[in-house]
């Protein structure tokens, strides 16, 4: 019999091996000062394009406000307990209220993370007989929450609403065989390309197939639609949308989420979600926050004006010097390079040390072999100052990367792990 940790010996993972050489810089590297659109690494201030604070409020100095009072009224730990046993409020309820208006569904319930809040959500909405079709795309905590379900699952291939008709198609006569039902995921935007999610297309195919649609709008939250609802709201078809969920964790710039659906859909959820039911009540001092943040998107859409001027300006400046930044139809920015990971390294470094941009790096296996991804934030702390400096700075390391400079710098790093 074999030892359970011989396979971690044996095998660090495709990330896990580069841990020496990357690991308190290319990742798990540490910002600091005030979250803002310039902050400190490593001693040495960078236009920070990594930090998911799109609507600026992180450093707003009125939830800066909001947050303090509330911390020294209700301290860190109150309201003690599950919500159904001892930790629910009149705030809590307040709140998700108040979320259920803004998304325009009958009523909301409020989770403590969200990757915890989206995989018990599935588990919740799913039994063993019922079959889940998702985009192959989708975030890891829609993967793992689909990896809880006992019944049969199908992906579709990104965006691709052909395919998923296919498997809308089989997973209807499969339902049809257990007595199922089918429950289709989809996220509003995609994190890593900043593709809505064609929910418009998705939403139209319910009139040639019986299944519920739920939408993981975390990035479109905020960010998306005349009021800031989201990439429902975007496209038209937030009444399509059977379960919404997004978390507090990027506009709000805050810790929890919510769902929103139908008051009875919420009703049966609140009563099965493990992950609420098994856990602590999100902590008083984050209700009262959130309460504050949902105000601000509410009554200060310069708060996404902002925004999307530092966006267009950033995204329409990187096309014009012929960057590849894909099809994002949002906030978040990639931009396609090609090279191997060592080269990307040497790519990151150069941009941190002596142009003074941190953006995201993101490479094999998350993405194809051969690919760098640099993915990039705007917010609304960030100026056209900004923009322009990192612009600048992109057009050097592109020509770096092309004359080889960076495939030299990384020779040694290269011939060491055996790449």
């Amino acid at each position: 019999m074999k030892d359970l940790f011989e396979k971690i010996y044996r095998d660090k993972g495709p990330l896990g091996k580069w841990a020496a050489q990357a690991e308190g810089y290319f990742v798990f590297p540490k910002l600091e000062g005030e979250i803002s659109n310039r902050m400190k690494f490593q001693g040495k201030e960078v236009i920070t394009w990594s930090i998911n604070d799109y609507l600026g409020l992180a450093n707003h100095p009125e939830v800066r406000k909001v947050d303090a009072e509330a911390a020294a009224q209700y301290g860190s730990a109150y309201p003690m307990g599950a919500r159904m046993m001892s930790g629910h409020t009149d705030l809590h309820e307040q709140l998700q209220n108040e979320l259920a208006e803004f998304v325009s569904k009958e009523a909301a319930y409020l989770l403590n993370f969200g990757y915890q809040g989206m995989v018990s959500t599935i588990d919740a909405l799913v039994s063993k007989d019922d079959i889940i079709v998702y985009d192959v795309d989708a975030h890891a905590c829609i993967i793992d929450g689909v990896r809880l379900h006992m019944g049969k699952r199908f992906t579709y291939k990104h965006n691709d609403v052909e395919s998923l008709e296919k498997n809308l198609e089989r997973a209807t006569k499969m339902a049809e065989q257990t007595g199922g039902g089918i429950l289709v995921i989809s996220e509003g935007v995609f994190g890593m390309r900043g593709e809505q999610g064609r929910l418009k297309e998705i939403v139209d195919l319910k009139k040639k197939f019986n299944f519920r649609l739920f939408v993981d709008d975390a990035h479109g939250f905020g960010t998306l639609g005349k009021t800031g609802a989201g990439a429902g709201e975007e496209q038209g078809v937030q009444d399509g949308i059977d379960v919404y969920f997004a978390t507090f964790a990027k506009s709000m710039a805050s810790t929890g989420a919510f769902i929103a659906a139908d008051q009875e859909i919420i009703d049966y959820l609140k009563y099965n979600l493990r992950s609420q039911m098994f856990a602590k009540s999100l902590q008083m001092q984050l209700v009262v926050g959130a309460l504050k943040r949902l105000d601000m998107l509410r009554t200060m859409p310069e708060l996404k004006k902002n925004l999307w001027t530092i966006v267009d300006a950033l995204q329409s400046g990187l096309k014009k010097r012929g960057f590849d930044i894909g099809t994002t139809q949002s906030c978040v920015t990639p931009v396609y390079l090609k090279g191997s990971i060592p080269e990307a390294m040497a790519l990151v470094k150069d941009l941190r040390e002596n142009h003074g941009i941190f953006c995201s790096i993101v490479v094999y296996p998350v993405i194809p072999k051969g690919l760098i991804l640099l993915r990039m934030i705007p917010t609304a702390t960030h100026t056209l100052q900004d923009v322009q400096e990192t612009l600048d700075a992109f057009d050097a390391i592109r020509e770096r990367l092309q004359n080889g400079t960076y495939k030299r710098m990384s020779a040694s790093l290269t011939a060491a792990m055996g790449e």
